[in-house]
């Protein structure tokens, strides 16, 4: 009894009386008549054992009851726990001990990390057949090949691309978006695979390049560095015609504008294909791949932000990215053109300076419709020199925005797409808006609308009515990004998956429609991740 007086601290107290009713008369004699021992010797004792895994010390108390070891589960146990942990942490599992790095051998293991981690749903026991395990495509072509996963920019000059990297049964493959044939803007996107990885045998992933009409052929992709990879072409002769460039063209030209050359008369746009068709040929062997992220949405937006088609004139259809930026919405191509490439933003949109359009009367009068729209840019250019002032006089008072739909604009900071100077025009494209307290797009509340007369567009069967509109500015420059310059215009929008520019200067109108396609791994980790991939395309093309 003085030795669980000891360890407890309190004497015979209750709660020893307890542990001695527990114990039983015999182990409670035992307890009672063990001497007393010194109190450094227990301490070490104690330790010993348990560092021994022996429980207490000799007599000093009842044992504690056995530690379950993992080793000890049934193997059926321990393949299903394992299952459950991330395939990255299994192969330090396996050097644990023999038990197990066999149990790891299991296929059922790695059939459901495929599963979970990269949503493969075929039937991977037919695997066996092949000679393949599920270990195998979990560790050579899954886990090897995760970093390529997600959405990407090709780098082809000012054109740019959209190509998505999914896991699509027992294949990797790389998908190339396209938009629809122009000027079919609600048209859903094309897509054609470029490259596939495959696990044909137990050595290594097969990467095999599938451009070109002989099927696919040998090809190599290697990681450049983080967010970046690149793919090369072997063989090379796979991609040619027997008929030569001629055909090769022709070919082309079906697949990317569904026409011939013979069905566009306008001399300028078929010089502005046959130079894209030149440009781009030269990438057919090697390319060079970006990450790009889908922007990030909130509950403020005006609407949901995403990928978009756009009319671009003599360019055709290209896709631009709309985001939304507190008090602005900006729209950043993804494909570009040889006068605004691809990365620069097309469109920047002030949120906070409504327009109001006239009747439709009136709206019909491309004159009654510059006058709103520079009448707005000129407030916005006294609210800006008002703010340059306060800044400078230290009071950093800001201009008060106008809360009703009749004011117009605010800061500018856009950019737009066409030609300066003659040839066809060519519109450039873009963003959106946050919603006005009177007004929420999603309301449904809109407006009779028409394009002003003298306005051309490619696509005249757009909505005759609109939500709200803004003031905007768009990017405009000449062949090879030459002179940018940053124009007024206004944003239109239609509903929740289309909106329009007008591009004053140009006197041109373009169309943007929502792009349906769901594309997998392209999340931001975090908006400034997003912000940052944005900086990163603009500055490639600057």
């Amino acid at each position: 009894m003085a030795v669980c007086a000891r360890l407890c601290g309190v004497g015979p107290s209750r709660g020893c009386r307890r542990r001695q009713q527990r114990r039983g008369p015999a182990e409670t004699a035992a307890a009672d008549s063990e001497p007393d021992t010194d109190p450094e010797e227990e301490r070490i004792e104690a330790g010993a054992a348990a560092l021994a895994g022996a429980g207490g010390g000799r007599g000093a108390g009842p044992s504690p009851p056995p530690r379950c070891s993992l080793l000890e589960l049934p193997p059926e146990l321990l393949v299903e726990i394992f299952a459950s942990l991330p395939g990255t942490d299994l192969p330090s599992l396996a050097q644990v001990c023999t038990k197990f790095r066999r149990i790891l051998h299991t296929d059922t293991i790695w059939r459901r990390r495929c599963r979970e981690e990269y949503g493969v749903c075929e039937n991977l026991r037919k695997l066996d057949i092949t000679g393949v395990s599920c270990r195998d495509v979990y560790a050579k072509l899954l886990h090897r090949y995760r970093h390529i996963l997600g959405l990407w920019q090709p780098d082809i000059g000012p054109y740019g691309g959209l190509l998505n990297v999914v896991v699509d049964g027992l294949f990797i493959i790389g998908w190339m978006y396209l938009p629809p044939h122009d000027p079919h803007v609600d048209d859903p996107m094309r897509f054609k695979p470029l490259f596939r990885v495959h696990l044909m045998e137990r050595k290594s992933a097969t990467v095999e390049c599938m451009y070109g009409h002989r099927g696919p052929h040998n090809g190599h992709i290697q990681i450049v560095k983080k967010d970046e990879f690149s793919t090369k072409c072997n063989q090379t002769d796979h991609h040619r015609m027997s008929g030569g460039r001629q055909e090769e063209f022709r070919t082309w030209l079906r697949e990317e504008w569904g026409r011939t050359l013979e069905d566009i008369f306008h001399e300028h746009m078929q010089e502005l294909i046959l130079m894209k068709f030149i440009y781009t040929s030269q990438y057919d062997n090697c390319l060079t791949y970006r990450r790009i992220y889908l922007p990030p949405s909130h509950p403020d937006d005006l609407i949901r932000p995403g990928l978009f088609k756009g009319t671009y004139g003599s360019h055709g259809l290209e896709i631009v990215m709309l985001s939304f930026h507190g008090k602005r919405a900006r729209g950043t191509k993804i494909t570009g053109d040889p006068n605004i490439p691809a990365g620069q933003q097309t469109v920047e949109i002030d949120l906070m300076h409504r327009i109001q359009l006239p009747d439709v009367e009136s709206l019909r009068s491309f004159n009654e419709l510059s006058r709103i729209v520079l009448e707005v840019r000129e407030q916005v250019r006294q609210e800006q020199q008002q703010q340059e002032d306060g800044a400078e006089d230290g009071e950093g008072r800001a201009p008060q925005s106008p809360r009703e739909p009749q004011r117009g604009p605010a800061q500018p900071s856009v950019e737009l797409p066409a030609e300066k100077g003659g040839g066809p025009v060519d519109g450039e494209a873009a963003a959106a808006a946050a919603p006005a307290p009177e007004q929420p797009a999603q309301s449904g509340q809109g407006q009779p609308f028409v394009l002003p007369v003298g306005v051309s567009s490619r696509n005249e069967d757009y909505p005759r009515t609109c939500r709200m509109c803004f003031y905007g500015t768009g990017l405009i420059a000449g062949h090879g990004f030459t002179s940018p310059e940053r124009t007024p215009g206004v944003f239109i929008l239609f509903d929740e998956d289309r909106f329009g520019f007008i591009w004053l200067e140009l006197k041109s109108f373009s169309l943007y429609s929502r792009v349906r396609a769901t594309f997998r791994n392209a999340e931001a980790p975090s908006p400034q991740a997003f912000e940052e991939m944005l900086k990163n395309i603009q500055s490639l093309t600057s």
